[in-house]
């Protein structure tokens, strides 16, 4: 038996006492998380560190090192999050259909853990707490396998998350680590289908393709984020100005953050050179398209096919002048990854046409793609954006980590 066969037989095996351990402990449990990650967080910084000083050996690009870096405050917020969920309501066993059979069976509907989640991640070591949290209070153990960029992060949150499952009473392997950071650990846990029920990538695109692609276990896809802003001919435009830059420069390396811009040429003179003004003071690289660098000059660089479905993850924005909102919405279909768009305008009348036909899991009117969010949501934490149009779509929280089964009361019927 290989070592990550033996943690999915361990992880099972403790999913089927956290499947019944109640609110309560489980509560107890993510208390305990949360007390022993404050209490030992200069281990997690320390381990960060060395993390940041290989990544930048390595050449990671600034926007990627934003993703790895932990601090005091970053670390406050994991905290928080992790006694955010712990004051959500507990999904378990909450009954969401019960009718009355023709021959007297009462039957309803029961919501019950997944079992055993795997997830693969790359280098954003909050993921580490917040998955195994969601996967705590929803009953289900996590087999956990992040990228080499985090590794030293995320040993020492899952060494203390750990501590903390055996100090509340509930076994250590509900949370479990991957110490193999190779491609053969992750094809080899994409293949786990004695041990995980489901299976969930969260990262970028070239990793979701190959989870996609190559799982055997069964996969919720969270996506790859190209989200766009579409300035109406309408719209206040020192409103779109705002959100743009928001959507763009707030966290560029976050799957939230806009990579498109699309302008009606109706404002297109008046909107793109304010935008610019905004866009510079963090050195954002502009790709545009002929009009946008007719309008702000030969030092905008020619966007080419690719820019228009490439997720960035960096201060790199695509743009393009449309004719208005029906080439907005054909663009948007053509080259979106389905997880959040937004229109600015002060047209009614063309929001709700935005709103009925962009196919995204998150739509906006005049409002930042950034809010995307678990937390925004009113979720607590989330395990990633499905794209999906399965069971989960947009942030997934505690319900999109459950199943159901029917529960019958009989009184002797037979068929």
């Amino acid at each position: 038996m290989t070592q990550l066969e033996t943690q999915g037989l361990a992880a099972k095996a403790a999913g089927r006492v956290l499947a019944v351990a109640g609110s309560a402990r489980k509560d107890a449990a993510l208390e305990a998380i949360a007390a022993a990650l404050e209490r030992r967080k200069q281990e997690v910084l320390s381990a960060n560190a060395e993390d940041l000083a290989a990544a930048r050996a390595a050449g990671l690009r600034p926007a990627m090192l934003d993703r790895l870096a932990l601090d005091e405050g970053r670390m406050a917020g994991i905290v928080d999050g992790v006694r955010q969920v712990k004051a959500l309501p507990d999904p378990i066993g909450q009954v969401t259909r019960m009718f009355n059979h023709a021959n007297g069976m009462t039957i309803g509907k029961r919501r019950v853990p997944l079992g055993v989640i795997g997830i693969i991640y790359e280098a954003r070591p909050n993921v580490t707490v917040d998955a195994a949290a969601l996967c705590l209070k929803s009953g289900n153990a996590v087999i956990l396998r992040g990228g080499k960029e985090a590794f030293r992060s995320s040993c020492a949150m899952v060494a203390i998350m750990r501590d903390a499952l055996e100090e509340a009473g509930l076994p250590r392997d509900c949370i479990a680590l991957v110490h193999d950071t190779s491609r053969e650990s992750a094809t080899a846990l994409m293949n786990l289908t004695e041990y995980l029920d489901v299976l969930i990538p969260r990262g970028g695109g070239g990793l979701i393709r190959s989870v996609v692609e190559n799982a055997r276990v069964p996969v919720i896809q969270t996506g790859v984020g190209i989200c766009h802003i579409y300035v109406d001919g309408e719209a206040d435009l020192d409103m779109a100005g705002r959100i743009l830059f928001n959507a763009k420069c707030s966290r560029p390396s976050v799957c939230n953050a806009a990579e498109c811009v699309l302008v009606d040429r109706a404002v297109a003179a008046d909107f793109l050179p304010m935008a610019w003004e905004l866009l510079r003071t963090k050195n954002v690289e502009l790709r545009g398209c002929p009009e946008t660098r007719a309008i702000l000059g030969d030092w905008v660089k020619s966007a080419v096919a690719e820019d228009w479905d490439t997720e960035f993850l960096d201060y790199i924005l695509a743009c393009k002048v449309v004719s208005g909102p029906d080439e907005a919405i054909d663009f948007i279909a053509k080259h979106s990854s389905g997880h959040s768009e937004a229109i600015v305008t002060n047209n009614y009348f063309t929001a709700q046409r935005f709103l009925d036909e962009v196919d995204a899991a998150a739509v906006y009117v005049n409002a930042s793609t950034r809010f995307t969010d678990g937390g925004e949501f009113g979720l607590g934490a989330e395990i990633g954006i499905s794209t999906q149009k399965m069971h989960a779509r947009g942030p997934m929280g505690l319900e999109e980590l459950t199943s159901s089964k029917f529960i019958i009361y009989g009184t002797g019927q037979t068929r």
